[in-house]
């Protein structure tokens, strides 16, 4: 036989589902930490958004800021050529034209500092725009402790009984729901 044919229910358990079935208090809890839950899971997901489009423009920052380095440094390297090609043209028995070879490095030289400052230039606006979609995360992060409080005090409420833990569990949800709606502001 199995094991369902031999099942005996306790007193205990018809007097907990008739008493789900006639105190409305339990599954106004219920459906107010569903609620809650599906709200936390919003806004957890936004603020996951938020810190990885932050960690993307981060990573962009520092990429563009290791371009201009390489760009500073091959500057530097045709300016030093470019001075070195100066002082060789000053010898007057010099069979090679250092002249135009000066003139050469200048204008290399110009093109990899107009990179370099290019490329310095996108790194502070990706890292400002970094510093921006941050911004919100944090206050996502709080209004997601604001509303996990909020779902502790009904599950207490529901267990206790207690109607004004239920009102405290409502305060904390919609300090939470101000607070993720505050995060885009």
């Amino acid at each position: 036989m199995s094991e369902e044919e031999w099942e005996t229910r306790g007193a205990h358990e018809d007097a907990v589902e008739e008493r789900a079935h006639h105190e409305p208090l339990g599954q106004k809890i219920a459906l107010f930490s569903a609620i809650l839950a599906t709200l936390g899971a919003i806004i957890s997901f936004l603020g996951g958004h938020e810190q990885n489009d932050a960690l993307y423009y981060k990573n962009e920052a520092v990429l563009m800021k290791a371009r201009a380095s390489d760009n500073w440094a091959y500057y530097q390297a045709e300016d030093l050529k470019r001075h070195l090609a100066e002082i060789a043209a000053l010898v007057p028995t010099a069979t090679h034209d250092y002249a135009a070879d000066a003139a050469r490095y200048a204008k290399r030289g110009k093109a990899l500092r107009a990179a370099a400052e290019a490329y310095d230039r996108r790194s502070e606006e990706a890292d400002a725009e970094s510093r921006r979609a941050l911004r919100p995360h944090t206050k996502l992060a709080i209004a997601m402790t604001f509303l996990q409080v909020g779902i502790a005090l009904a599950s207490i409420s529901a267990l206790t009984r207690r109607r004004w833990l239920l009102g405290g569990a409502g305060l904390f949800a919609a300090v939470g729901v101000a607070l993720s709606i505050a995060a885009w502001f």
